[in-house]
């Protein structure tokens, strides 16, 4: 009998989202559409996989912030009752300037980050690692910059990751900017910034990513530019989720009645209504609105509630598990969270990458 992916993923105890990949990559060999519904035989057995360890895949990462995108090419976390499993990836070396970026890192993360301003410490590059991955600063390109392109000191700095690669020779790297980036007006910074990596030899695909289509409640748009080596397939992008996006309430509703807590970093900022950026509330039954680094307190104000949104639910927006804890105070914790590439996003493009490494396929 022909049921639905959601009866079987009940049937079996596991979550929908995990047996729609399964359906996806093949692995449920009756699983099928019928129109856009995908639906498998109830009598199929669940797939149990064999034991077998994966080869670990070193990774460098640079402007690695508090460690959105690291988290996400680790994987290993929850969120929002999906699990993101472990990967095979295991960074070895990692570069933030931000001292108070660093402190979260190491809470989170791990130790191996190194404080300090990238052109001093790139001779401390390992010699070797599979992956280079890092998002150089956006605040040039942003549409809520100086829109200054790579001519300003910043952006410029995507440079540093060119210079990475060119060294370490990677499997594969992965380069993470804003949305605004393929603005017309941002046309002469992409193909540079384009041309710079393809003359390391990489194939190059570069792509905008709606971040609401992957998992994460916000609609946050960011390109990733990815190069692989060219004895490797070319990277395939992660197809997004054939589900409704998450709504601002259903990913932080829960946190509605809860005091403030400084430990958890449920706190938010008192800032009045701001005549330039400050006026925006979420809409309950939509995703939420970007996080950004630099809205110096006047971040979006609750959907119904008379206040701004607290530093929890802006990670939770950003789908930061809430076992991350934050070590800073608010308006630090508030610049962490807007930087940040949402570790969910980052998940979905590491299991490409790591397809390609590993399987030597795309997915």
């Amino acid at each position: 009998m022909l049921i639905s992916l959601s009866e079987y993923a009940k049937l079996h105890g596991k979550s929908s989202d995990t047996i729609r990949r399964m359906a996806e990559r093949g692995t449920l060999s009756t699983a099928h559409k019928i129109g856009r519904n995908w639906v498998v035989d109830s009598a199929e057995a669940y797939p149990v996989k064999k034991r077998n360890v994966k080869k670990e895949i070193s990774v460098v990462s640079l402007f690695s912030g508090c460690g959105g995108m690291d988290l996400g090419f680790l994987g290993g976390f929850n969120f929002l009752g999906e699990s993101y499993d472990r990967t095979p990836f295991n960074i070895i070396w990692a570069n933030e300037i931000n001292a108070a970026a660093c402190a979260t890192y190491k809470m989170n993360i791990g130790n191996h980050i190194i404080e300090g301003d990238i052109n001093d410490v790139i001779n401390d590059l390992p010699e070797k690692a599979d992956v280079v991955i890092g998002g150089f600063p956006c605040q040039d390109i942003s549409i809520n910059g100086k829109m200054l392109g790579i001519k300003g000191t910043r952006s410029s700095l995507y440079t540093a990751i060119v210079a990475a690669v060119q060294r370490i020779q990677p499997k594969v790297f992965v380069a993470e900017n804003v949305g605004g980036l393929l603005l017309k007006q941002n046309e002469a910074s992409l193909n540079k910034i384009l041309e710079d990596f393809s003359s390391l030899g990489y194939n190059i695909h570069h792509q905008s990513y709606l971040a609401s289509n992957y998992g994460v409640p916000q609609t946050r748009e960011r390109v990733f530019i990815v190069g692989t080596r060219s004895d490797l397939p070319k990277f395939n992008p992660p197809i997004p989720k054939d589900e409704k996006p998450i709504t601002a309430q259903q990913a932080i509703g829960d946190l509605e009645t809860l005091d403030e807590d400084k430990e958890f970093s449920h706190i938010w900022s008192l800032a009045k209504v701001s005549g330039e950026q400050g006026n925006r509330r979420l809409i309950a039954d939509r995703p939420g609105y970007t996080i950004r680094a630099e809205c110096h307190g006047n971040i979006q104000f609750h959907y119904s509630l008379p206040r701004r949104i607290s530093m929890r639910e802006a990670a939770r927006i950003q789908s930061f598990p809430d076992n991350f804890r934050f070590p800073t105070k608010l308006r630090e914790t508030e610049r962490q969270i807007g930087n940040a590439v949402p570790p969910v996003l980052a998940w979905y493009v590491a299991k490409a990458v790591e397809s390609i490494i590993i399987e030597g396929k795309t997915i």
